[in-house]
């Protein structure tokens, strides 16, 4: 049987803050951490949370930091962390790109960083192409990262990610900073199927775990770009095609 998942949007990072998507790999803001003290006081008293048996990260600065600031008390009981590329965030700003994994090794060991692609954190080259910043690559990484998740054997599973992804490639609803959702896979015939997700009603109602997010659902794929919108002449002075 599929687990249960816990869908996590990292907390506010200084991309978020000052509106400045030339920051590389930003680090989480002070406000960032205080989200992570709200997070992590909700998730503790989750009995879902409770039962988290697996925790994934994107490999960005700010979900890594978002997790060990969050369910760090999961971690202590020892509950492996662990980085998969396939739910970093979509566009390929200097925001959404990772920083080398040998760095983030040295930095955060507790985390697993072992199954990174190894083509990370490249976003842009012919042999990133599952990462490329268009509609069709971000909705198959989606359906991969789905399918890997259904396949695993425990219970609960917690995932650090970004809002544009889980938002308009996973699941078709929206996140604030530090806001989480929960939800079971519905049913298929196959695991070869497209698999979707189902929100469970404590979180659908009120606009995530923390109450803070919009309610309002969002069609999967839309606002993604066809091709890559970051060629645009504007494109690397604002938000243009972030999916935000």
């Amino acid at each position: 049987m599929p687990p249960t998942v816990i869908l996590v949007r990292h907390a506010q990072a200084r991309h978020n803050a000052e509106k400045n998507f030339m920051i590389h790999d930003p680090d989480l803001t002070e406000e960032g951490h205080e989200q992570c003290a709200d997070l992590r006081k909700s998730l503790i008293e989750n009995p879902l949370a409770q039962q988290a048996e697996a925790i994934i990260v994107s490999p960005l600065r700010r979900t890594i930091q978002t997790a060990l600031r969050s369910v760090d008390w999961l971690i202590e009981k020892g509950v492996k962390i662990e980085a998969d590329a396939a739910w970093q965030e979509n566009s390929v700003k200097p925001c959404d790109t990772g920083s080398p994994i040998d760095k983030l090794s040295q930095e955060f060991p507790v985390v697993d960083f072992s199954k990174v692609d190894p083509v990370f954190p490249d976003k842009t080259s012919p042999a990133a192409s599952k990462y490329h910043f268009t509609k069709a690559a971000i909705l198959n990484r989606a359906q991969s990262a789905l399918k890997s998740l259904y396949a695993r054997p425990e219970k609960v599973v917690i995932v650090v990610s970004h809002s544009a992804f889980l938002r308009l490639a996973v699941s078709g609803y929206w996140y604030f900073n530090a806001d989480y959702r929960i939800f079971d896979f519905a049913p298929v015939n196959s695991i070869e199927d497209n698999l979707r997700l189902e929100q469970h009603e404590s979180t659908k109602e009120k606009g995530g775990g923390l109450g803070r997010s919009w309610i309002d659902p969002i069609v999967l794929g839309s606002e993604l770009p066809e091709e890559d919108p970051d060629n645009e002449p504007d494109a690397a002075c604002n938000g243009i095609g972030r999916g935000y």
